[in-house]
């Protein structure tokens, strides 16, 4: 696994160098004087060979010699420095002309220039025609085949053509990652907008519900409450206190719902100064005065151990749930006093809304609602639990224990 991944990463590293325009012309210089070297220290073995055979013929082979350097080192220059100054079509071509050349003139090639020929074809097929790249292999295959047999020229083109072949393949093959790449990245980019898009269309559309139909009823509830408490003759105080506290109810509800709209319709081009914070157990109780107001009935809050500082999530979903516990009181069992407890428990808060009420209420009257499912999807999305039911003292029960820092529900 090691292997692969140090392979993985040389790769890498081989084609952020042949991307760079600077680094191939570093290696196209230092190919070319890397052959010139090679050139010279090749003919020095040879003119030394030549020396032990006689100062005459020495002589003269040397003076030759000279003249055939200077052509070789011209034509293993041709092999090399086009990679540094060629775009990749016409540094190809050149590579490939002068090393054929210098094949079938000379019967020889430089390592550093067939180094050149590889890196030339593969960055060719990265970057430009494909066809081209695989078809500039062919001139060392017909070299190979018109040489005779066995001779070392005939090997080394056909060592040639393949490697070549080999290198044009890679480059058209990392092309063509290097497109599929891009083209992953453009879907995913293309199916995260469109996912926000329409993510922030549907959230525009529940805002326009919530604002046309339910907001509107509600306003009408807090309207015709204030009317009756104002115009309904003979009526006793008790009532119009009623009255009145429906009517602020329904006056807390639109600013909750305006809230609401606020954060569905947070792309909107809405004042954020008119956004309220979201509450928490520092409301707590202003809420429970409330309650205790609307039900006209017994409402504690009871605190044990030491507060401690929450998640505002978790604040939230406690409050939230809180609320929600005693509006399911007031529906289902009016008049019923209720306990609110929280236990600071280390990790956890523990919270418990208890009432003397009946108890459960049918199945029909509980599947018709939301309010518990409600509830328990709350404590789940901040890592915690809900728990309903019938108290042991009778009534019903609502237990939660929640983190006292928000998590991701699973």
């Amino acid at each position: 696994m090691a292997y692969v991944n140090g392979a993985r990463e040389w790769a890498g590293r081989a084609q952020r160098i042949a991307a760079n325009p600077r680094a191939l012309a570093v290696a196209g210089v230092v190919l070319g004087v890397l052959a010139v070297a090679e050139l010279i220290g090749r003919a020095r073995l040879a003119s030394t060979a030549a020396v032990t055979g006689g100062h005459l013929a020495g002589t003269v082979t040397t003076s030759a010699s000279l003249q055939s350097i200077l052509v070789l080192s011209a034509l293993c220059l041709c092999t090399t420095l086009p990679l540094a100054f060629l775009r990749p079509a016409a540094a190809a071509l050149a590579v490939i002309a002068a090393s054929s050349a210098s094949l079938a003139l000379f019967q020889l090639l430089t390592v550093a220039g067939a180094v050149t020929v590889l890196i030339a074809l593969y960055r060719l097929g990265r970057s430009g025609p494909q066809p081209l790249a695989v078809g500039l292999a062919a001139p060392f295959l017909v070299l190979a085949f018109t040489s005779p047999a066995g001779s070392e020229t005939a090997v080394l083109a056909m060592l040639l053509a393949v490697l070549a072949t080999a290198a044009a393949l890679a480059g058209i093959a990392g092309r063509a990652r290097a497109e599929a790449t891009e083209q992953s990245a453009a879907s995913e980019a293309i199916a995260g907008s469109l996912t926000e898009h329409l993510a922030r269309g549907e959230r525009a559309r529940i805002a326009r519900e919530l604002h046309d139909v339910v907001a509107h009823h509600i306003s009408m509830v807090a309207v015709q409450a204030e009317t009756a408490r104002l115009t309904t003759p003979g009526m006793p105080p008790a009532g119009a206190q009623r009255l009145l506290a429906i009517g602020d109810t329904a006056r807390a509800a639109l600013t909750e719902m305006r809230r609401l709209l606020g954060v569905l319709r947070e792309d909107a081009d809405a004042d954020p100064g008119i956004r309220l914070p979201q509450p928490g157990l520092g409301q707590l109780n202003e809420l429970i005065d409330e309650a205790r107001e609307a039900s006209a009935a017994g409402t504690r809050l009871i605190l044990r151990g030491a507060p401690a500082p929450l998640d505002p999530g978790v604040e939230l979903a406690a409050y939230r749930i809180i609320q929600e516990a005693l509006t399911n009181t007031r529906r289902h069992a009016p008049g019923a006093a209720v306990d609110v407890e929280l236990q600071y428990a280390g990790p956890v808060l523990r919270l418990r809304v208890r009432d003397n009420g009946p108890g459960p209420a049918p199945p029909a009257t509980l599947a018709s609602g939301h309010g518990l499912a409600g509830m328990r999807e709350r404590a789940a999305a901040v890592g915690g639990a809900l728990r309903t039911g019938r108290a042991l003292s009778g009534g019903f029960l609502v237990e939660a224990t929640l983190p006292t820092a928000a998590e991701a529900a699973a």
